[in-house]
């Protein structure tokens, strides 16, 4: 018999709605979702259609108007910003499209940053960061800073430090969309490893060819999920 997948995030009809003047928006429309440990999703839909906004409520960037989000049991949808910062430092590591490395900074400094708000020392700090940028294949990169860095190298380096933390999901927004061809594959051969290597990973992106490559798909149109496969 096959072992049931662990739930980490419960997310029960949430709604976001923005108002704009007169003008009602409704962001995402009673989305029901749930994610279970070792799930590779993407996320696809047309601008304007939601996924970012589904994106930000997952990854604590922001709270539903409505409905209930639970991550690992704990209720997001009612916390204040400090507690949504608290999670999304411990529990989330984030890869973004335009890595957000910060450019005065080398490899190390910027992969230990979300470190910096932990209790750990600086001497452990150190260690995670260099066994995080081992991981991408960048211990001989340590010491260059992101403009001596290649586009796929910098995207590594923003993996390295999504996961110096060692976070329950990793979220990656269009993580290959200001990467080469040949950098992209590199960086979505990766992508796969982590999962293989049992890490949860949502990625969002307006690519075929990506969401391919993730085991689940989950499509959204007009702040409602038309797809979930």
């Amino acid at each position: 018999m096959a072992k049931s997948k662990k739930e980490i995030i419960s997310i029960q009809s949430v709604s976001k709605i923005y108002n704009l003047g007169e003008t009602v928006v409704k962001a995402l429309d009673n989305v029901s979702l749930s994610i279970y440990d070792n799930d590779y999703i993407s996320i696809m839909g047309p601008s304007g259609s939601g996924k970012s906004t589904l994106m930000n409520i997952i990854g604590c960037l922001d709270v539903p108007t409505k409905g209930k989000y639970k991550f690992k049991d704990e209720l997001i949808s009612e916390m204040d910003d400090n507690q949504l910062a608290n999670i999304r430092n411990e529990k989330i590591g984030f890869v973004f499209q335009t890595f957000n490395l910060l450019p005065k900074l080398n490899a190390m400094q910027n992969v230990e940053v979300p470190l910096i708000y932990s209790s750990l020392g600086r001497k452990e700090r150190i260690e995670r960061a260099e066994e995080a940028l081992h991981i991408v294949g960048l211990q001989d990169r340590m010491t260059h800073k992101p403009n001596e860095l290649s586009g796929g190298q910098r995207q590594r380096v923003a993996i390295a430090r999504a996961l110096v933390n060692k976070p329950s999901i990793i979220l990656a927004d269009e993580p290959t969309g200001n990467l080469d061809s040949k950098s992209g594959n590199e960086i979505l051969k990766f992508f796969a490893k982590l999962h293989k290597d049992g890490n949860t990973i949502i990625m969002v992106t307006h690519e075929e060819s990506v969401a391919k490559l993730s085991k689940r798909r989950i499509d959204i149109f007009d702040g409602k999920i038309a797809r979930d496969e």
